[in-house]
């Protein structure tokens, strides 16, 4: 909202400069986008008005909180023609008449229009005084002609849109206010024929539409230098129906962005006579009979209880009744007050306060934030638990960034052809309307955003990259579930003075998977696994027991070609975040003491094929071993001189430790053979 300090003035002295203004009033709710000279000397402020408060999209309503910011008096601007006396329609469907009048108004529908001012004026059609004109032009708005901008005047000034019909464009000398006929169109002021439908309230003559209520008027009765005589409309329009029927054409104008955020139904008959005396004024235009005022159902402003304690708690301190009293009339609110607060009456401009917390509000933004202590009240309940998807997210947030990953957040639409890797066709879930073809569908996995996301980095020269996302992803099946999603590529430990760097491997991206599922509490098995968007032979899935957490590896190479990665392998892990929690849920949390007695530890050379998987020699271990068995780990693997083709020396250390007593060597023995022979028979082990 743009708005001349000097125009500001005339309402309000106020004292400093507009650079002061600014920011007096930027702590108050109202940003300021700039200020600019006029040109003239003058200045121009520019507000931003939240969509809560078109009382504010208006000079006087911006003065009325000036005025309170600074406590300084009101001055509103003079209406002579108030004294020219009204006619007032009490039924909203059938006028009774006005004696002597040339126009006829009528409202048929009271629920979208529950007030209609018109007034007929004799006007010659000329330009407007250069003060007028200036005043307009400093808020963006292009001077027409002397009928034309003290309609827009007057929507700047008091926030109240107006229109004007050539009268004799009117056919039978009426208006009437209804929605539109089946198949009515209308040639709205920008010259474009507009279809309307019959949710839409038009305003019409005899005949046809003359103008789309509250967005625009009608080209067929706009004011033209021939025009001499005119009809002023001020009305009320429901605020739901403009905006449907501005969504509906494409049309925002300054008369629908007011109207949709909710008009106040006193204003049209104040913005009638301060248009008329405005055109008598600057003799634009002389008052023809009576105004007309159809109003058939007054509203009455609302009453609100302001308590005292309440005010109190909210805030965190207590503000001087006199204070409280000060700020609420100089907003034009009433304020009568007894020993538990105040009733308040809330004008019908004011159509954000609706609640009690909302006159504190307006308390406190003007009382000033700054004036209340910081002070923390005393908690009346518990906090509520966080969500558990919440505490999840956050746990894996810290291990991922801590083994330096970044966190990624793509887009829950991709394109059909990088979703098609990683779900069945008949799994894949469409949109009915898509932006473009490049969100055509849901997700069925976070991979496909994190590859274009590492595609992204390499073609801006970062080789070694690390991302993760945690997120939704969406099937048929099995509809939305939780996921965390992993790529990696480039260097897994960089150089260093003690040797160079080392290339990400397919057990790195294992150790990751393993770490995601530990954290989660529970601890899966890594077994072979072929799907199709993973490299063959370097793809494996985790379990825990028969359910399937995670699935990872090499991504093939044809999807990194797609999107334009290099040779350079890009390992990517779809672990199951849902699937996690389902079993881990199974498992109980167990705590035991600190260890009492000694541990023994031994190692174990065997001769396996080399084509036997790690994880099924640890398996059978457990599964031979006696409950003091507490930890294995392989601690060398040799293929080379000395050992027969297609075989491998593989070099593990067993761990024992019982919470009874001390082992002795016989019992460790005794373990190590029954481990050797469970090896033996299982898998054709020969001890070495």
């Amino acid at each position: 909202m743009n708005i001349l300090v000097s125009w500001l003035r005339e309402y309000v002295e106020v004292p400093d400069s507009p650079e002061d203004l600014a920011r007096t009033m930027s702590v108050r709710g109202f940003s300021v986008e700039g200020i600019e000279s006029s040109g003239d000397g003058d200045a121009i402020v520019d507000f931003e008005v939240t969509a809560n408060r078109p009382d504010c999209m208006s000079v006087v309503g911006m003065a009325r909180e000036v005025a309170t910011a600074y406590n300084l008096p009101l001055r509103l601007p003079a209406s002579p023609a108030a004294d020219s006396g009204t006619k007032e329609g009490k039924d909203g469907g059938v006028s009774d008449g006005v004696p002597g009048s040339v126009i006829d108004i009528r409202i048929d529908d009271t629920d979208r229009c529950p007030r209609y001012v018109g007034a007929v004026v004799d006007v010659h059609v000329a330009p407007s005084p250069a003060w007028l004109q200036a005043r307009l032009q400093a808020a963006g708005v292009r001077p027409l002609s002397n009928v034309v901008d003290v309609t827009n005047y007057v929507l700047l000034e008091l926030g109240q849109p107006m229109h004007a019909f050539d009268l004799t464009a009117l056919a039978g000398g009426q208006i009437r206010v209804r929605t539109a006929r089946p198949g009515e169109t209308l040639r709205t002021l920008d010259g474009q024929t507009r279809a309307m439908t019959t949710d839409m309230l038009v305003i019409a003559d005899g005949e046809r539409a003359t103008a789309v209520a509250g967005v625009m008027g009608g080209g067929d009765s706009e004011v033209t230098p021939a025009t001499t005589t005119i009809v002023l409309e001020s009305a009320c329009f429901d605020a739901l129906s403009v905006r449907r029927t501005s969504k509906a054409l494409g049309l925002k104008t300054e008369a629908s962005m007011r109207f949709e955020r909710g008009a106040d139904p006193n204003l049209p008959l104040v913005a009638m006579q301060r248009a008329v005396a405005l055109l008598e004024s600057i003799g634009a235009g002389t008052l023809r009979g009576a105004i007309i005022d159809r109003y058939p159902a007054p509203v009455q402003s609302r009453s609100l209880r302001l308590r005292r304690t309440r005010l109190a708690e909210v805030l965190g301190a207590a503000v001087p009744d006199g204070d409280v009293r000060r700020i609420l009339r100089s907003l034009d609110f009433t304020a009568g007050a007894d020993d538990d607060g105040w009733d308040v009456g809330v004008p019908t401009r004011r159509v954000d306060v609706t609640r009690e917390v909302d006159l504190i509000e307006e308390v406190a933004r003007h009382y000033g934030f700054d004036r209340i202590p910081v002070t923390f009240p005393p908690p009346a309940a518990a906090p509520r638990p966080l969500d558990p998807r919440i505490m999840r997210a956050r746990q894996l947030r810290g291990v991922l960034t801590g083994a330096g990953f970044s966190e990624a957040v793509t887009f829950g639409f991709v394109a059909a052809a990088a979703a098609a890797p990683f779900a069945a066709e008949d799994d894949i879930v469409p949109i009915a309307n898509p932006l473009s073809e490049t969100f055509a569908v849901l997700r069925p996995s976070a991979l496909p955003g994190l590859i274009d996301g590492v595609a992204h980095n390499r073609r801006r020269e970062r080789r070694d990259v690390r991302l993760f996302e945690i997120g939704a992803r969406f099937g048929r099946a099995r509809g939305e579930s939780q996921a965390v999603a992993c790529a990696w590529t480039g260097l897994a430990a960089p150089a260093h003075v003690s040797g160079t760097g080392r290339d990400v491997d397919f057990f790195d991206m294992k150790a990751v998977v393993e770490r995601v599922c530990e954290t989660m509490g529970v601890t899966a098995d890594v077994t072979s696994h072929t799907v199709g968007w993973l490299a063959p032979g370097r793809s494996a899935a985790a379990h825990v027991g028969d359910t399937r957490v995670a699935t990872f590896g090499q991504l093939a190479r044809e999807i990194a070609h797609t999107n334009g990665l290099s040779d350079d392998p890009v390992y990517v892990a779809d672990i199951d975040l849902d699937a996690i929690l389902r079993v881990g849920a199974e498992r109980h949390i167990r705590v035991e003491p600190l260890p009492r007695y000694p541990a023994i530890t031994r190692d174990l050379s065997v001769l396996l094929d080399d084509t036997l998987a790690a994880a099924d020699v640890r398996q059978t271990i457990r599964h031979a071993a006696p409950a003091t068995l507490i930890h294995i780990i392989e601690f060398d693997r040799y293929q080379g001189k000395g050992i027969p083709d297609a075989k491998v020396s593989l070099s593990l250390r067993l761990t024992f430790r019982s919470s009874e007593r001390t082992l002795t060597d016989a019992d460790a023995q005794t373990a190590m053979d029954q481990v050797m022979a469970a090896l033996t028979a299982a898998h054709g082990a020969v001890q070495r």
